[in-house]
């Protein structure tokens, strides 16, 4: 399995479908689920992780694909972000389509499921912001056929975890037919780990602005504040234009909401100066914010 860490597993169980992936899971407790291994085997590699079994999930097909319901799209978690990143899917989510098509190199992408993007649960994960923003639901597989759905920000706040012998089966997104836009800041040219990213969706039957802030917080997080005000500046029965000025100010509301100033001491003492590092990490979340709002109205 790998050069570093020989003996790493003591058996692989590959599954023909979920319930059959659950059952394994429930089998064997010590188990570790592995579908593109992305993540996984670096934990592996650097020693970090030594699972006693794994139970791969590249067998199921039906976690492979898409399909609709209800207005909504029922995705794989099997989806890889190579297949999330091609037109037919851009056209029907765009904003994780183009996270798909941000997430790294093509080796990544091609390996890296959307499931595993959100099991992970890294902070600079890049669908991750696009969920939240779209207030995407998961689909959880338990033992004996059972299904519960969670919204994907309860995962990756902990304020529902998966129990053992779960898994996500599939994400549940309205499908909106508005425009949407995703952004983000890396340390480097080219593909990398974001510094920021940003998500903005239109909902026009909500006449509503819903925007996702990833990688400065340990979890996605959406300026409510900001997205109720600016959607009262929209006119939603017109040409949906915003002013320079009034892109810049929802930048900015975004950028304060969730890159904040320090807090004051415990003694009651004036609070520290934010450092150059947060003014640098503020200005970028506006920009980033300011250029997908007005992206996304164009």
């Amino acid at each position: 399995m790998t050069t570093h860490a020989p003996h790493t597993a003591q058996s692989v169980t590959l599954p023909a479908s979920l319930d059959e992936a659950v059952a394994a899971l429930a089998a064997m407790p010590a188990a570790v689920p592995v579908a593109g291994g992305t993540d996984l085997m670096a934990s592996v590699n650097k020693g970090l992780l030594r699972p006693a079994a794994l139970v791969g999930l590249g067998r199921m097909s039906e976690l492979r694909g898409w399909h609709y319901q209800d207005g909504h799209a029922l995705l794989g978690a099997g989806l890889t972000h190579a297949r999330m990143g091609r037109p037919d899917f851009a056209a029907l989510i765009p904003a994780l389509a183009a996270s798909a098509r941000a997430a790294g190199p093509p080796q990544i992408r091609n390996a890296g499921t959307l499931g595993g993007n959100i099991a992970t649960a890294a902070p600079t994960g890049d669908t991750l912001p696009v969920l939240a923003a779209l207030e995407a639901t998961l689909v959880v597989a338990g033992p004996g056929g059972a299904r519960r759905e969670i919204p994907v920000t309860h995962l990756l706040a902990g304020r529902e975890m998966l129990a053992p012998a779960e898994l996500i089966g599939f994400v549940r997104v309205p499908l909106l037919h508005a425009p949407q836009v995703y952004l983000k800041a890396t340390a480097r040219t080219g593909p990398g780990r974001a510094t920021t990213s940003v998500a903005v969706v239109l909902d026009p039957a909500r006449r509503g602005v819903r925007c996702a802030v990833g990688a400065v917080a340990p979890m996605p997080l959406r300026p409510l504040e900001a997205e109720r005000w600016i959607a009262s500046l929209i006119d939603w029965d017109g040409a949906r234009g915003l002013t320079q000025e009034a892109l810049a100010a929802f930048g900015e509301y975004v950028a304060a909401a969730c890159v904040p100033d320090p807090l004051p001491p415990a003694d009651g003492g004036e609070a520290p100066q934010p450092s150059p590092a947060v003014l640098h990490l503020r200005r970028t979340v506006a920009t980033l914010a300011r250029r997908a709002l007005g992206r996304a109205l164009s």
